[in-house]
C-alpha cells in the first residue's frame, strides 16, 4: 500500500488549517452579529422572522448555541453572545413576552404604512422589498424603545407609590410602638404615684399647715 507523501500530508494540513480558520471566522462573525442585534428584539438576536413555530425557535437556538458556545471558541465575547441568545429563546418561548414583541412589530408596520400613505393592498406591503424591510426593522426598534421607556416609567411610579405606602405603614407602626412604650412606662410608675398620694393624704406637708396667729401688742400709755 502506498503511503502518504510528505507533500500530500502538507496539503492535508493546509486544508485542515483553512477549515479551522473558516470555522473560527464563522463563529466570530455570528458572535458579532448577535451582539450588534437590537437586544429588545428576540427575533433579531436569533436571526428569525415572526410567526415561526416554537419547534423552529428551538432548532435555531440549538444550532447557534453550538456554533458560538464559549467552550468551543476562544472569542472573549462568546459568553455575552451566548447569554443573549439564551435570553432571546426564553422570551420567544414565553407567550406573554412573545405576544408583546409581535404587537410592537405589527404596530411598527402600521406606523410605517401610515407615514408612507400605504394600505394592506399596496404592493410595497404585500411584497415588501429590502428597503421596506429595513425601514420596518428601524421602526420596530423605535416602537420597542418607546414601549420599554413606558414600562420603566410605570415601574418607577409603582415603586414610588409602594415606597410611600411603606413609609406610611412604618410611621404608623412607629406611632403604635411609642404609644405602647408610653403606656408601659405609665403603668410601671403607677405604684409610686399611688404611694405618694397616700402619703399626702396621711399628713399635710409643712408648707400647707395653718399659720400661727400673731400676738397683739399692748399699747403703753
Amino acid at each position: 500500500m502506498t503511503g502518504i507523501t510528505k507533500e500530500d500530508q502538507e496539503e492535508l494540513d493546509a486544508l485542515d488549517a483553512l477549515e479551522r480558520e473558516a470555522s473560527d471566522f464563522n463563529k466570530d462573525a455570528e458572535i458579532d452579529r448577535i451582539l450588534k442585534a437590537f437586544k429588545l428584539d428576540a427575533y433579531a438576536v436569533l436571526n428569525l422572522q415572526p410567526g415561526i413555530p416554537d419547534s423552529q425557535i428551538k432548532i435555531q437556538y440549538r444550532k447557534l448555541s453550538l456554533l458560538i458556545h464559549p467552550d468551543k471558541t476562544s472569542n472573549p465575547q462568546a459568553p455575552d453572545a451566548f447569554d443573549r441568545l439564551k435570553k432571546a429563546q426564553t422570551q420567544l418561548l414565553e407567550s406573554s413576552t412573545r405576544s408583546h414583541l409581535d404587537e410592537c412589530i405589527s404596530d411598527a408596520r402600521m406606523l410605517l404604512m401610515r407615514e408612507r400613505k400605504l394600505n394592506v393592498d399596496s404592493p410595497e406591503v404585500k411584497e415588501p422589498d429590502e428597503e421596506f424591510k429595513a425601514a420596518w426593522r428601524k421602526k420596530t426598534v423605535e416602537v420597542l424603545v418607546d414601549a420599554e421607556a413606558r414600562r420603566r416609567r410605570q415601574l418607577k411610579a409603582k415603586l414610588q407609590e409602594e415606597g410611600r405606602e411603606q413609609r406610611k405603614m412604618d410611621e404608623e407602626a412607629e406611632a403604635r410602638k411609642r404609644r405602647r412604650e408610653h403606656e408601659a412606662a405609665w403603668e410601671e410608675t403607677r405604684e409610686g404615684r399611688i404611694g405618694s398620694w397616700r402619703d399626702w393624704k396621711g399628713g399635710k406637708p409643712p408648707s400647707e399647715e395653718a399659720p400661727k396667729k400673731k400676738k397683739k401688742m399692748k399699747v403703753l400709755g
